[in-house]
């Protein structure tokens, strides 16, 4: 077990039905907020932080509150922002000691720096100073001020404003909030008097959970989801990896082609997904997958990506990623685009072990290995070529499969001009390590 103490975890289902039992009694108590519980839960257990927007009165702070609330052994950190907030307000007071001397020092006790949750409520009424001071602690988990350089615990951060407040520093605030929803006021009768009854029992009050989860099981999930878990993997397989990079371009050209529409009416013109956003997403795919109680990230979990590429709440920009995803998936799946992806990203790995160890060239290529993929290679070379080919064949026989393969889609296409750029390079370092041989 990874880690001394920590806290057991028998099975991947054991914990899905754990996270689900903790969202139903949330959504017991906050209703009709089920996509945005399951997005809390996300970005939980990825270790990131959501910010939700809404009018007052919705159930913004119940919302927050109440899902820290499910976590034992755990402390959490509550303000509401201001304008006359300076940053001790989240660091701490100064040591005026140490300020005597200019030197800038937090008394960090009870503060956001020491907490594992922090919900701040209307956090765009915070000055740009205070915001700008936030910044390393929410994205390093480090508190960065003056002489002072301190490691932080904080896992995740709920934040909660009434209105989005647009400057170089929120902007960069945004940044740090990978997850973000819109709460929008639902008039539907039965949703308000289902509200209201749940405020008849509690009036407005978070509930103790008669089951909580201790805070070493979620960092034991954080674990699993990341890749540092012994016991524990969540795989993402080499063709699914390909696909959710499609999906993810062509969701963010969809978007761009959208807002160029919008411009014709003076309004925003670009879209656009850091490669590091991108990067974090295959942590949320490993932690849908965890939700669902299975140890392998499926097609349809990459359907739920629009938790970080998208505004949760907003139907709109849900319904354009699920564009992107459908579109993507259909093209593949016809005529075995999915099978044909898989069959050449396997050949580029062949084509690493050459460029890698170019001697290897020499020998037959019936050495590298016996996966299905790869039989389904050198059945191509019996076919093509007859019995085994001498060994200065090979160079012919693996230029000649890329030549011979016909994509049945775009998508295949594509990577099919890629698979020859990268052959090209192979035979490059193939030829100057064979003649430096020679």
């Amino acid at each position: 077990m990874a880690g001394k103490g920590r806290d057991i975890i028998n099975s991947i289902e054991e914990v899905a039905k754990e996270l689900k039992d903790a969202a139903h009694f949330i959504g017991q108590r906050v209703i009709n907020r089920e996509e945005m519980i399951e997005q809390a839960f996300c970005a939980l257990l990825t270790a990131e932080h959501l910010l939700l927007q809404s009018r007052t009165g919705v159930g913004k702070s119940l919302l927050a509150e109440q899902i820290f609330s499910m976590f034992e052994g755990a402390s959490m950190f509550r303000v509401q922002a201001s304008k006359e907030q300076q940053p001790d307000t989240y660091f701490g007071g100064l040591d005026l000691e140490q300020l005597k001397h200019g030197r800038i020092v937090h008394n960090t006790e009870l503060s956001l720096v020491e907490s594992h949750f922090g919900f701040i409520d209307e956090i765009f009424d915070a000055n740009d100073f205070t915001l700008r001071a936030l910044l390393s602690l929410l994205n390093e988990r480090r508190l960065l001020r003056g002489v002072q350089n301190v490691a932080s615990p904080l896992h995740t951060v709920i934040a909660a404003t009434n209105y989005l407040r647009v400057s170089e520093v929120t902007e960069a605030l945004l940044d740090r909030f990978l997850f973000k929803a819109v709460i929008l006021p639902d008039k539907d009768p039965f949703i308000q008097y289902r509200i209201s009854q749940r405020y008849l029992v509690h009036a407005g009050r978070t509930v103790v959970p008669p089951k909580k989860i201790p805070y070493e099981r979620l960092k034991h999930m954080h674990d699993i989801i990341t890749g540092r878990s012994d016991d524990f993997t969540i795989s993402i397989s080499s063709e699914l990896l390909y696909f959710t990079n499609i999906v993810i371009r062509h969701y963010e050209f969809l978007r761009n082609r959208a807002l160029h529409d919008a411009a014709k009416r003076g309004e925003d013109t670009d879209f656009y997904i850091s490669p590091r956003t991108q990067a974090k997403s295959l942590d949320l795919l490993r932690a849908l997958a965890l939700l669902k109680g299975r140890s392998t990230v499926h097609h349809d979990d990459v359907s739920k990506l629009y938790f970080v590429f998208a505004t949760v709440g907003l139907p709109d920009d849900i319904a354009l990623f699920r564009k992107a995803y459908t579109t993507v998936y259909n093209s593949l799946t016809a005529s075995r685009g999915f099978d044909q992806v898989t069959i050449l990203l396997d050949f580029t790995e062949l084509l690493e072990t050459i460029r890698l160890d170019p001697s290897l060239m020499r020998q037959p290529l019936s050495q590298f290995g016996d996966t299905q993929i790869r039989r389904s290679f050198f059945e191509w070379v019996k076919e093509k070529f007859g019995s085994e080919q001498p060994q200065d064949q090979n160079r012919k026989m693996l230029e000649q499969f890329v030549t011979d393969f016909v994509p049945v889609c775009d998508e295949v296409r594509e990577l099919k001009h890629s698979v020859e750029r990268i052959l090209a390079q192979t035979m490059i370092v193939v030829e100057r390590e064979m003649n430096r041989a020679d």
